[in-house]
């Protein structure tokens, strides 16, 4: 399974990164919307972690993006923000598949990726 993070925090998206490499994941980081977009722009992926609360046009770009460029891409949202707490982000982005409190273990987070990417790759 290929997986994007886009995480402002270099340190956060590493710390990702490492418990979903070791689930098997193929991992890349992307640090804003711009790095996400290009890194979308030259090879595929299953899976898209992004932090709702990157500044620019954030994390919604990037997923509209990949709904575009990689349609069967699913996006997992990190935020620490309580603005989606509603689901509303489900009705904005329809790649959708989780939003999770940017306080989540890491290692749950991996889980509910690895998750989700089985789910993809068996439709």
């Amino acid at each position: 399974m290929d997986v994007l993070i886009v995480e402002a925090s270099p340190e956060l998206g590493a710390l990702w990164a490492r418990h979903l490499e070791r689930a098997g994941a193929n991992v890349r980081l992307a640090c804003d919307d711009r790095a996400a977009i290009a890194a979308l722009e030259t090879s595929p992926v299953d899976m898209i972690v992004a932090d709702l609360d990157l500044p620019g046009t954030g994390a919604m770009a990037v997923a509209d993006y990949a709904a575009y460029r990689h349609p069967d891409a699913l996006v997992v949202f990190v935020t620490a923000s309580s603005f989606f707490s509603d689901g509303s982000v489900f009705a904005d982005s329809a790649n959708a598949c989780a939003v999770l409190p940017k306080r989540t273990a890491p290692e749950d987070i991996a889980a509910i990726v690895t998750y989700h990417g089985a789910r993809t790759a068996k439709s």
